[in-house]
């Protein structure tokens, strides 16, 4: 059994630019041969804009919050973390912070946003200068098998966001105009998906963020907050953790494909097991 304790002896949490991305990408594809679970994070300029007009289904507006800005915006980072079906981590090749172009003069932005990630050590200047093509990007994850391939368990925290980022980056379009038709698009560029958030749920007398949640479970985060790269080794380690405490549920038919605030593609945004775990 893996002890995430020993995962600091070794770990490297590894910028990839636009100056060392195709060296980046051949590490990775061997890295997925062996190791399935992606834990996923996204950095984004906040949340800019709302729709003025109301849905016709109040459920649907979170997602209409969603693609709102969205469309609007552009991605700043997203981290990777990979493991084995036990939650063992690759030594030195686990984990990868993509650092995405990004033009203060020219992208949209939330200044909140902004300043947090400033605090958090975010370079902007680099990401100008040297930030990593988000069409090349959109090659990589499809040549590479990570999308479209339902071998691959993906993992992320509060998911919505961080899925619309990259169907967007995927697609090269904005997100679909519903929910269900943005539901179709996630089912088949990431067939399994894992939301913490939502796992979380069933914890009983917890509400709260990823960070909230790794105290909860006295698990210690390893680089720096509010950074993809961190974010995401986080994430990996608290869904296994929570995942144990799950090993008498049947875990793929109770969790997957269900996203926190927008529910999964059956249209049900309350689909909860009976089971709630006392911590």
């Amino acid at each position: 059994r893996f002890d995430f304790f020993f995962i600091f002896s070794f770990m490297k949490i590894i910028d990839v630019w636009d100056e060392n991305l195709n060296e980046i990408k051949t590490i990775i594809n061997d890295v997925i041969k062996k190791y399935r679970y992606v834990a996923m994070d996204t950095e984004f300029p906040g949340i800019v804009t709302h729709p003025v007009l109301e849905p016709e289904r109040d459920s649907d507006f979170p997602y209409y919050i969603l693609k709102s800005n969205v469309d609007l915006l552009n991605i700043i980072q997203i981290g990777f973390t990979f493991s084995s079906k036990e939650g063992s981590v690759p030594e030195e090749t686990g984990c990868w912070q993509f650092n995405f172009y990004f033009d203060l003069d020219k992208d949209l932005f939330a200044q909140d946003s902004l300043d947090l990630l400033l605090r958090s050590g975010v370079s902007f200047q680099a990401h100008e200068k040297k930030g990593v093509s988000l069409k090349e990007f959109a090659k990589f994850l499809i040549i590479s098998g990570l999308v479209l391939n339902k071998e691959i368990k993906w993992i992320s925290f509060h998911s919505g966001y961080d899925f619309g980022y990259l169907i967007k980056i995927l697609t090269n379009q904005d997100l679909p105009q519903d929910r269900n038709a943005f539901f179709v698009l996630l089912n088949l560029y990431f067939p399994c998906v894992f939301d913490v958030k939502y796992l979380s749920h069933f914890l009983k007398n917890f509400n709260g963020g990823l960070n909230k949640l790794a105290e909860k479970l006295e698990i210690k985060r390893f680089g720096k907050v509010h950074q993809a790269g961190s974010d995401s080794l986080l994430t990996l380690e608290v869904f296994f953790k929570l995942k144990k405490s799950f090993s008498k549920m049947s875990f793929e038919k109770n969790f997957q494909g269900i996203l926190y605030g927008l529910g999964s593609s059956s249209g049900d945004l309350n689909i909860f097991p009976e089971d709630s775990l006392e911590k």
